[in-house]
């Protein structure tokens, strides 16, 4: 028996609970875990909330992430007592995710936990940070150095935003944090950011070509705030775009693509290589500074996840929620 959030499909659309249910329940997979930490992310919220077709099949427990330590393994690339990892696949999904006392999964979508990161640890970073470290991949493939200029960060003060701050600002880039929230300024100077700056200059349309500021950006937002960003790229600059907090269309023009080489690449966190995965969670164990992840992380217990969604979906979430599911099982 184990507890978990559970979202069921009625007559009136999905509904979530906490309840608890019989390890027999669980889906098929090669590598059962007792899951250690979980986390609540965007994604998540959507589901919980049904406020976005994020379930696929029901029933379904979320859960995008979750760091455990394996119990049962018929994958030999694992065995009783490994510690792991797991972001994305599609869990949460189409099939149960983290947010609850076991897990039963594919062990070709697992990573072993990388030292010198507890579990806990991992899930302080989770996809979202996870998904900021392919971002900062991404600018360094397309050539954005610390000397190019400014990186700008969307959404600095969600997960991602706050864990692609702290990367960039350790590797040496001046960082400056775009975010709605003019209070968490000082949080965001914290976790290395230069400048601060608002989004509200960034929400309605602009020019085709704006002035030349930014060598690189990540952006979670998409919409209007994305078009505008790319309309103020450098030559050659690079957008890392990995969300739509703020609508899936694009109202931009070709100008900044055609006439400066601006690069827009897309970056999926979901279905990415595992060998790029390694390489993320590689480059995370050396270019993030665990001190910083105190700051960006707050810890909700899983009785309280489904409440805890509202705030989530509000925007008045800042940094990353882990969940301690079994935090005594390492």
């Amino acid at each position: 028996m184990f507890d978990a959030v559970l979202i069921e499909k009625g007559d009136q659309g999905s509904r979530a609970s906490l309840t608890t249910l019989e390890e027999d329940r669980l889906p098929p997979g090669d590598v059962t875990l007792r899951v250690a930490w979980s986390t609540l992310n965007y994604k998540d919220a959507l589901a919980i909330t049904g406020k976005g077709p994020v379930v696929r099949s029901f029933p379904m427990v979320p859960g995008i992430d979750l760091a455990g330590i394996v119990e049962q393994s018929d994958n030999p690339g694992y065995k009783p007592g490994d510690k792991v990892v797991l972001n994305g696949w599609g869990v949460g999904e189409t099939h149960w995710g983290g947010l609850a006392g076991k897990a039963r999964l594919k062990g070709d979508w697992l990573v072993p936990l990388q030292s010198p990161f507890t579990l806990r640890q991992a899930m302080a970073i989770g996809t979202a940070g996870y998904t900021a470290m392919l971002c900062v991949m991404a600018l360094e493939r397309h050539g954005v150095t610390p000397d190019a200029g400014e990186v700008l960060v969307t959404g600095a003060a969600g997960g991602v935003g706050s864990v692609a701050v702290a990367l960039l600002a350790k590797l040496g880039y001046r960082v400056v944090a775009m975010t709605g929230r003019r209070e968490e300024a000082d949080y965001l100077t914290t976790l290395g950011a230069g400048e601060v700056i608002d989004r509200g200059d960034y929400t309605q349309p602009g020019k085709p070509l704006a002035r030349e500021r930014w060598a690189g950006a990540v952006d979670v937002v998409g919409g209007q705030v994305l078009a505008n960003i790319c309309a103020a790229m450098r030559y050659r600059g690079t957008v890392a775009a990995c969300g739509l907090a703020g609508g899936m269309a694009l109202p931009a023009t070709v100008a900044p693509f055609i006439l400066r080489g601006v690069t827009l690449a897309g970056i999926d966190s979901v279905m990415c290589p595992r060998a790029e995965r390694l390489e993320a969670w590689r480059r995370l164990a050396s270019d993030l500074d665990p001190g910083k992840l105190d700051a960006l992380t707050r810890e909700v217990p899983l009785a309280d996840v489904i409440p805890t969604t509202d705030l989530l979906m509000a925007g008045q979430v800042r940094g990353r929620i882990i969940v301690p599911v079994n935090p005594d099982a390492g």
